[in-house]
């Protein structure tokens, strides 16, 4: 720590010396070294009483104080490590929602999540009954060039059982530096023994466009599922393809994408937007935290038709993307108020490899929105308040919907009013379908994967041939059976999950999506399974259904610009 004591002692003695060299130089008369040795005293006074009335020194020495009497006398012995953890997440708890202590043990997978790549061996899994099932190889990864397959089942790990293998112990196990080396063993549904793979480990990267694929001949869908170090190259190269094959209007998915890099957010509006138009601006209480962002005109996708889809759970980062583009009436906003997360924080590494995040500065949206909801609530009830939100469905392009709120009042480029304070509110509000518990248990205990991986077992060789590379055909005509249906409450009753009659009938046409679209996963990845979950999305339905509409209402805003 910097030491002020050390820096009077430092001027004391230094002073001396120059007193020392004036005597010795003869350049002043004795009464002005008398003089000059009075002032050096009374300023290396003041500056030591002003260092000991300093607040922030008194608190650590305070802190210290306390830290160390417990330490010596508390009656039970303590962790230090852990009271100090304590205090700092205290702190930070004093102050906004999302100002955060990140422990030396969790840095690992958030910089991974953010950095956009993991060392490992390159598979989606999930720890089934017992079993280290693979859902899928990621795409550019070694298992996927060793062959491996959806459906594989792991059962050795360098020649030690991995029946029984926890979460943990995959990560253990499975993850490792680039080069090193690791042997596995596979049951594969249909082939007779074990199947050894040796699979050298590689940079495996960790994508953010999750989705990307022609809905028909000219509308295109991309789902975002945060904003990491590639995501702007995911979603440019998305683009690129998708305007290869036709694309002329595009469904932007941010629904439940908590955010990520602001400059990722920037890059990815830059692409939509014409020359010189500012996307986001921040202020802090520092100026060295202002900072502005205008689209360079370089982007390629300045002319698609554009609407994005999002929810209660698309948050910051993504609030930044869909203001934007409203402020501007770049696009039309589909779907339910965003988070309203308007805070930009900045990571400070601290020396045992944890870290923390600390708020320097809100950003605004084009208009100057501040998205940010007011925290002065416990967090708890913060973050259930962005899901809590009674909205009306319907039009919301006047943004009635907000008409009696206490809310700033803003309008876009085109005259239109919009509010800040309370997260982005859609163009046309339409509200998620909400699953009975039923449902929900189907999903939390696993059911629809187990039965996914049983039925592919049997039936995936006869699936692969009769739709190829074709999930669209599949989405639109593979059926699920009756039979496939007593199976799913089978397992889930096996499960821990009784039937209950009523809620089954209320949400049997989801249930027959999720059955079909785990199917669609286990054989096409993600794109496989977004086409059915797509079908019977009502707020994708309604945006699929508004793009006529939303040419018209942006045609008639520009000629008023």
């Amino acid at each position: 720590m910097f030491d002020f004591q050390t820096v009077i002692r430092y001027t004391t003695q230094h002073s001396r010396h120059f007193i020392g060299n004036v005597f010795m130089q003869k350049r002043f008369s004795l009464g002005t070294v008398i003089l000059l040795i009075v002032v050096s005293v009374i300023a290396g006074s003041m500056l030591n009483q002003l260092i000991s009335g300093d607040t922030i020194y008194d608190q650590l020495h305070k802190f210290g104080d306390v830290l160390n009497y417990t330490e010596k006398y508390y009656v039970e012995d303590v962790d230090t490590g852990k009271l100090t953890e304590s205090a700092i997440n205290g702190l930070l708890n004093q102050l906004d929602p999302h100002s955060v202590y990140i422990p030396a043990a969790e840095m690992q997978r958030v910089t991974e999540d953010f950095q956009g790549s993991f060392e490992g061996i390159g598979i989606e899994y999930q720890v089934l009954a017992d079993t280290l099932l693979v859902v899928a190889p990621i795409a550019g990864g070694p298992s996927e060039a060793l062959g491996i397959q959806s459906g594989d089942k792991i059962v050795r790990i360098n020649d030690s059982s991995a029946i029984g293998i926890t979460q943990e112990g995959v990560q253990k196990k499975l993850r490792g530096p680039k080069g090193s080396r690791v042997k596995v063993s596979i049951v594969r549904a249909g082939m007779a023994g074990l199947l050894d793979f040796d699979i050298t480990r590689d940079k495996i990267p960790i994508y953010t466009v999750d989705a990307s694929f022609m809905i028909n001949g000219q509308t295109g869908y991309v789902s975002v599922n945060r904003f990491a170090a590639k995501t702007h190259d995911e979603f440019f190269a998305a683009l690129s393809k998708l305007s290869g094959e036709g694309m002329k209007r595009l469904v932007l998915d941010l629904r439940a994408n908590p955010g990520g890099y602001l400059e990722q957010a920037y890059k990815l509006v830059d692409e939509l937007m014409p020359r010189g138009r500012k996307i986001v601006y921040t202020k802090g209480r520092r100026p060295e935290f202002d900072d502005e962002y205008v689209s360079s005109g370089a982007g390629k996708f300045k002319d698609v038709t554009l609407i994005i889809l999002v929810n209660a759970g698309s948050a910051s980062a993504s609030e930044i993307v869909a203001g934007a583009v409203q402020d501007w009436d770049r696009g039309l906003i589909v779907g339910e108020t965003t988070f309203g997360k308007g805070l930009v924080q900045r990571q400070f590494d601290l020396k045992d490899g944890s870290a923390f995040r600390l708020t320097t500065a809100r950003y605004y949206t084009p208009s100057g929105r501040l998205i940010q909801r007011p925290y002065d609530q416990d967090k708890a009830k913060y973050a259930r308040a962005a899901y809590e939100r009674h909205e009306v469905e319907g039009d919301n392009v006047t943004h009635s919907e907000e008409r009696d709120s206490t809310r700033p009042v803003f309008k876009t480029m085109g005259g239109r009013i919009v509010y800040g304070g309370g997260g982005i509110t859609p163009d046309y509000i339409v509200k998620s379908d909400h699953l009975t518990e039923y449902t929900v248990q189907l999903r939390s205990r696993n059911v629809f994967l187990q039965f996914a991986d049983k039925y592919l077992d049997r039936h995936g060789a006869e699936l692969k041939s009769q739709y190829g590379k074709d999930p669209s055909r599949f989405a639109e005509e593979f059926d699920v059976t009756g039979a496939m249906l007593a199976d799913i409450q089978a397992l889930a009753k096996a499960a821990g999950a009784p039937f209950k009659q009523e809620e089954y009938d209320k949400d049997l046409h989801y249930i027959k999506a999720f059955t079909k679209a785990f199917i669609a996963r286990g054989i096409w990845g993600n794109e496989g399974s977004s086409r059915v979950m797509l079908r019977e999305d009502g707020q994708f339905q309604k945006a699929m259904a508004l793009f006529p509409e939303t040419e018209r209402i942006l045609s008639n805003l520009s000629s008023l610009k």
